[in-house]
């Protein structure tokens, strides 16, 4: 199974967005399968800019599975970003999953935006004024819907975790450390090693590193286009 994926190309409505998206993905098809996007689409979540996305995507004429990233939430208008990206024939995913009959086998993908929230030794927790436990919630209950998401996928041949948060420190490398809990929570490596999966890709952390792994030994990428430097990676699984 040929498995292209990235994150964060803050498409616009302005510049060069569409002529970018398209050109990069011109010759998808030949390359891969199927195409994962790891959120932050868009620059601000704006409808006009979802659409550019979802046209680029559509010409691919392969699969495409996706969830939001902060970027694509930030205009407060995520149910119309969805609805424009799921026109266009993507699944978006917030703590679900979703299986691909590819040429290689059954690919299942479990996708959540993820949060933020630190790793261990220097991790918020849920104690305090109720803004810093609403916090720390939603990293407790995103790293659930992965872990569930991921639990109903046993059919299927390989598996994947689809986030926009890093799960690990690894991919973080090259952040500012202050920035990690913003970044991503090991809520998020827990439960994909409980669950269990293939491969980990994530975006979000622009400044970080492309490759790490979980406690448990699987693979985790952060296919962010400013850290893989390139329209796409592909990932071949076996």
């Amino acid at each position: 199974m040929r498995v292209a994926a990235v994150g964060d190309i803050h498409a616009g409505i302005e510049g060069d967005s569409a002529d970018r998206l398209r050109e990069g993905f011109e010759h998808l098809s030949d390359h891969a399968d199927a195409l994962l996007l790891a959120g932050d689409l868009t620059r601000c979540g704006e409808p006009p800019e979802a659409k550019v996305v979802a046209d680029a995507v559509e010409r691919t004429g392969v699969p495409a599975v996706a969830v939001l990233g902060n970027h694509d939430l930030h205009a407060g208008r995520g149910d119309e970003v969805v609805d424009i990206l799921e026109s266009a024939g993507m699944s978006v995913l917030e703590g679900r999953s979703a299986v691909l009959d590819l040429p290689g086998g059954r690919l299942g993908i479990a996708g959540d935006k993820g949060f933020g929230g630190g790793f261990a030794g220097a991790c918020i927790s849920e104690f305090g004024e109720e803004e810093t436990k609403a916090f720390a919630r939603h990293s407790i209950d995103t790293a659930a819907r992965v872990e569930a998401a991921l639990s109903t996928l046993d059919d299927a041949e390989a598996r994947i975790a689809l986030l926009h948060y890093s799960p690990v420190r690894d991919t973080l490398h090259g952040e500012p450390p202050e920035l990690y809990p913003f970044l991503g929570s090991y809520l998020l490596a827990e439960a994909i090693d409980f669950a269990g999966a293939d491969l980990v890709v994530h975006g979000h952390a622009h400044r970080g590193s492309e490759r790490g792994m979980t406690p448990g030994g699987i693979r985790v990428r952060n296919v962010a286009q400013p850290v893989i430097r390139t329209a796409y990676r592909v990932f071949e699984l076996r």
